[in-house]
């Protein structure tokens, strides 16, 4: 999924970077162990959602921000729900 985005790059990454301290936040008791690792543009994070885990990478580059995740097929079916989230929530910080 890409989220497209008219910011500068640098800033666009140091909002990226927030997205996931956010969701944490906005969705206590629903997301947990939340871990981030980034290089450069590149993110790879990792969450537990009611108890399934998931993972991807985030690739911010000038004009947008690329989000690939690994889903459990358990989750699959919520993958269009999951996606909505998760662009909104980016493209809010991206405006």
């Amino acid at each position: 999924m890409t989220v497209p985005h008219n910011l500068p790059e640098e800033e666009a990454l140091r909002r990226i970077k927030n997205l996931f301290t956010e969701l944490r936040e906005e969705q206590k008791g629903i997301i947990d162990n939340v871990e981030e690792e980034w290089n450069g543009n590149t993110g790879r994070f990792g969450f537990s959602a009611k108890g399934f885990d998931l993972s991807g990478t985030i690739m911010v580059n000038s004009t947008g921000v690329e989000i690939d995740a690994d889903l459990p097929f358990a989750v699959s079916l919520f993958k269009g729900a999951i996606k909505q989230v998760i662009s909104d929530k980016a493209g809010e910080l991206l405006k």
